[in-house]
């Protein structure tokens, strides 16, 4: 049904990365060509660990996840994704051959958005994806909207941002690791981190994470 008109999705998901982590090359090479075919783009890890490499390189939009792997499982890995607040909000579909409600119920509340059991129907993943990725940005607009149930944040009003450090907020917003942003702005990393807390202290935010919403809700990013 979505052939004639792929080459249309593929040109408005070509931003939309996923990371597939599975121990099962099989699965990986079939999940993978799915996605491909669908307009997504595709970074594999063999395992949690591989997965985390990956997460310190580069953020995805979505993160695929077999729960049982050697080296690090699902669950550790999950859990990883969601004490760091660079990946914290990324969604996280979980595959299972597990089955039973408390497997599904112990997925869930390890922090995975969708559990799936293995075998599954690839459109029947590519729905899953598509409404998580849905969601998620349905999420982050409605942060920005104020409609949210969080309070804004809230810092003096009169802080002054030097340019630098607008640019460097601004990449902040965007997810960017110190380490992105030292390259984008071709300066060390230490300079960045210097410029971040600098920004804490006249803002009186405790972390990243708070100044990076702090710039999306006063329109800086």
């Amino acid at each position: 049904m979505a052939s004639n008109h792929s080459m249309k999705e593929n040109a408005v998901k070509d931003n939309k990365r996923l990371l597939l982590i599975d121990d099962d090359p099989n699965l990986i090479l079939l999940v993978k060509d799915y996605l491909e075919f669908r307009g997504y783009e595709v970074v594999t890890a063999e395992n949690g660990r591989v997965a985390l490499e990956v997460l310190d390189q580069e953020i995805p939009d979505m993160i695929i996840c077999d729960i049982m792997m050697p080296e690090m499982d699902g669950y550790a890995l999950v859990e990883n994704v969601r004490q760091d607040p660079r990946t914290s909000w990324i969604p996280v579909l979980f595959l299972s051959a597990k089955g039973q409600s408390q497997d599904r119920v112990k997925g869930l509340n390890t922090g995975a958005d969708v559990y799936m059991v293995k075998p599954f129907e690839p459109e029947e993943l590519v729905a899953q994806v598509e409404s998580s990725l849905k969601q998620a940005s349905r999420l982050i607009h409605h942060s920005g909207s104020g409609a949210n149930t969080e309070p804004k944040i809230q810092v003096p009003f009169d802080v002054e941002l030097t340019p630098t450090e607008l640019k460097v907020v601004q990449f902040v917003a965007r997810g960017m690791a110190n380490r992105e942003i030292a390259d984008q702005m071709n300066v060390s990393q230490r300079t960045i981190e210097s410029h971040v807390s600098n920004m804490l202290g006249k803002t009186g935010l405790h972390n990243r994470t708070e100044l990076a919403r702090w710039a999306i809700e006063s329109s800086m990013a």
